[in-house]
């Protein structure tokens, strides 16, 4: 019998040069190899999301690095339909960052909170610049226990690599995490690296880019966990 397809939409304005986009199809060629699963992905540019587009044709959402992206708003829309219809998320890099600035607005109701990157004036700069900028930087993350990542990587201690610049501003992430969005990764530096949903079945989002080690040989294990609840959607 023949097995359905898992469709997975990538968030973002595809660039050759960027080396998690060079990274990402690779990674999940390894799943679906490893796997045997019938994996498809299709690259949605952020300028042509709309509140029409068939989002519901996609058992799971994956927003990518290198922002700012071409539509904002369009990336927003996409994050908002996975997790207010639960279908499984990734963010990484720039899909943290619009993540946490989709849950600001809309669950928060911070309708003020702005991406320090594009609007670096706001009064609610959510995203502000890191203290030390992360531009192809390998650090360890230490992952909460019990946390869907840590059961991914099978451990609570990871070494993972970095080209982001912007991450939660200090000034709001006390408030920002005290409802269902929970810090479960943090760095050498006690610095907030990712986060899950709690009243999701899978919201994942971190700063660090997994897809990268799929350059390297290596299947990402957050990049399987996310194809595994992928795949456990209702056809």
């Amino acid at each position: 019998m023949e097995t359905r397809s898992i469709r997975i939409a990538l968030i973002g304005d595809y660039d050759p040069h960027v080396t998690a986009h060079q990274a990402i199809p690779i990674a999940l060629e390894r799943v679906a190899a490893y796997t045997g699963l019938n994996l498809q992905w299709q690259w949605l540019a952020t300028d042509e999301i709309h509140t029409d587009s068939p989002l519901h044709t996609f058992d799971g959402f994956w927003c990518v690095p290198a922002s700012p992206y071409r539509n904002m708003d369009g990336a927003l829309l996409a994050i908002r339909f996975a997790r207010e219809q639960r279908r499984p998320f990734l963010g990484t890099c720039g899909g943290f960052q619009h993540a946490v600035l989709e849950y600001a607005r809309n669950v928060l109701g911070w309708s003020d909170a702005e991406h320090g990157e594009t609007a670096p004036d706001a009064a609610r700069a959510l995203l502000t610049p890191l203290t030390c900028a992360l531009v192809e930087a390998v650090d360890s993350i230490h992952l909460r226990e019990g946390s869907l990542i840590a059961e991914a990587y099978g451990c609570t201690e990871i070494r993972e690599g970095y080209r982001c610049r912007y991450g939660v501003n200090p000034q709001f992430e006390g408030e920002l995490l005290k409802h269902e969005l929970h810090a479960v990764g943090h760095d050498s530096q006690q610095e907030l690296r990712a986060f899950e949903l709690s009243d999701h079945p899978f919201f994942v989002a971190t700063l660090f880019q997994p897809e990268r080690a799929a350059l390297k040989g290596v299947l990402p294990p957050l990049v399987g966990a996310f194809v595994a609840a992928c795949a456990g959607q209702p056809s």
